[in-house]
């Protein structure tokens, strides 16, 4: 049986290639849309909210959409629409589609 070569070894030419540095952009605001394949035109100017819950959460609420016939993500927007009314807040959380009610 052979022996293996080194990991350290593997990975010391690697270690001497210099690093080089990207440009510092002055103003990312005008900075282009990442090309990227994780990269979703929908999501541009959003921000992600999440939360953790137990799975028998998560499998309700894909019961609950198919019912409906709409997305997770449209009842979350109702839900918080409803939290953010119960407190007097604007219901700013937008539905991406109509749901049937």
């Amino acid at each position: 049986m052979a022996k293996r070569p080194d990991l350290r070894q593997a990975l010391k030419p690697r270690a001497e290639v210099p690093v080089l540095q990207p440009a510092l952009q002055q103003d990312n605001a005008s900075a282009p849309p990442p090309k990227s394949p994780h990269f979703r035109p929908s999501r541009e100017g959003k921000s992600n909210v999440t939360g953790y819950f137990p799975p028998a959460v998560k499998r309700q609420l894909r019961i609950l959409a198919a019912d409906r016939d709409t997305t997770i993500q449209d009842l979350l927007a109702e839900a918080l629409n409803d939290l953010f009314a119960k407190h007097g807040k604007p219901e700013i959380a937008p539905m991406e589609t109509a749901t049937a009610q």
